[in-house]
């Protein structure tokens, strides 16, 4: 069988775990990249190739940073020659409630670097892997509403840079689409740290009012979505923002708790 190669960044823990375990239960060799959760990454690998017997293997590198991203994509061409599927998850975020004249100029810089930068140098170098076989699925993450790029009280770095990729985000879903690639933006909505594990029949017996579909959202959530966008059915579908929220009006309860 020849099997579809995912590469997931950010994959050790969260939504990206979920993620690589999703596509691998569906087939896929997964590719995890890690900045520095080695000993997760490893029990993950050893995981899907123990479960679902494919090819799995972990690649440790800093989004945030050139040379690590340029490495990371070598030594997957090394290892394997393709990448049929990009999920950029990794991307850093500062909890800290800080006004722009507050950020250093390393922060802004991280999170500028990490949530936008780091999609040009892994489009640039992974597109052409793509175009070679007249397939690809890229997916990136952004926030509620990223789209209408709405301000974001005291998130001014992430949320600049999220507006950023969404736009990125669309137009390389127009530039690349003679290739079979399609691009796609998820936006997750309001979940929970101790949520982004687990399962969707969890949440069921949770009662959360705050959300209007009357649950937390999971990591499952989100990784039935991306499974659903990579798959070769699913090529009409690119260039769109997908919020997954549960109803909820994410940015609202952030303004509101001002």
């Amino acid at each position: 069988m020849n099997r579809r190669t995912a590469f997931i960044t950010g994959g050790a823990k969260g939504l990206g775990k979920v993620t690589a375990e999703r596509l691998a239960q569906e087939g896929y060799n997964v590719i995890v990249n890690y900045r520095n959760s080695k000993e997760e990454a490893q029990s993950l690998i050893n995981q899907l190739r123990e479960t679902y017997d494919i090819r799995a293997f972990s690649i440790k590198g800093d989004m945030t940073v050139k040379d690590d991203i340029l490495h990371v994509v070598e030594e997957i061409k090394e290892q394997v020659g393709v990448i049929d599927v990009l999920v950029h998850n990794a991307g850093p975020y500062i909890k800290e409630r800080k006004k722009l004249t507050d950020y250093t100029d390393d922060e802004w810089n991280e999170l500028i670097n990490g949530n936008l930068t780091s999609a040009f140098y892994l489009f640039r170098e992974i597109l052409p892997l793509m175009r070679k076989q007249n397939f690809g699925r890229v997916i990136t993450f952004g926030y509620d509403r990223v789209d209408t790029t709405p301000g974001w009280i005291y998130r001014s770095a992430f949320a600049s840079a999220k507006a950023g990729l969404a736009s990125l985000t669309r137009t390389i879903a127009l530039e690349e689409a003679e290739y079979g690639i399609t691009c796609n933006m998820i936006c997750p909505g309001d979940i929970l740290p101790e949520w982004k594990e687990s399962t969707i029949s969890s949440a069921m017996e949770v009662d959360d009012k705050s959300i209007p579909v009357g649950r937390p959202g999971t990591g499952e959530d989100i990784a039935r979505v991306v499974s659903f966008l990579c798959n070769e059915a699913a090529d009409f579908i690119t260039g769109s923002i997908i919020p997954v929220t549960g109803g909820k009006d994410v940015l609202g309860k952030i303004y509101h708790q001002q």
